[in-house]
């Protein structure tokens, strides 16, 4: 089996571990770097490119969340990974009902362009110094938000 791959076995190795340390360092999916690989330098379609990389993420993906779950430092809200679930399960099925609709040429032209848009907006709204972390952006609105409506605020104060 391992004889019948297109590329030396240890090509797909070193495409994992670069996908491994790129999504666990940065957050990304392993499609930034799996499915251009696949497609350019392997030879692979853009549908197998895409099928294999969803495959990819769940193991390494679940990995990554464990040891972020695990960091006292971050914040991770089990509520807001299950809604997010429920919804990204919904959309990985309309999603494959899609690509498996649109030609592969089509395909890869569309997530090319996902890829530049998403770029460019990340380059032009990244905070630069002297701008408020938006990290909190969201217990920030709901304490506004509280406060607003008249509810008192019995944190401590720091």
């Amino acid at each position: 089996m391992i004889g019948q791959l297109s590329n030396p076995w240890w090509v797909f190795i070193v495409l994992g571990l670069c996908a491994g340390v790129l999504s666990g360092a940065l957050g990304l999916g392993s499609g930034i770097i799996m499915i251009p690989t696949l497609v350019l330098l392997c030879g692979f379609g853009q549908k197998s490119a895409q099928g294999m990389a969803l495959a990819v993420m769940v193991p390494m993906a679940l990995v990554g969340a464990l040891r972020y779950w695990k960091n006292p430092e971050i914040e991770f809200n089990t509520v807001i990974v299950g809604l997010i679930i429920c919804g990204a399960l919904a959309g990985a099925l309309a999603g494959t009902e899609l690509a498996s609709r649109i030609p592969n040429h089509i395909l890869r032209k569309v997530f090319a362009t996902v890829l530049v848009i998403a770029a460019i907006k990340m380059f032009m709204t990244s905070a630069k110094p002297g701008q408020p972390n938006l990290d909190n952006s969201l217990i920030e609105q709901k304490i506004v938000s509280s406060l607003e409506n008249g509810e008192t605020n019995n944190e401590p104060e720091i």
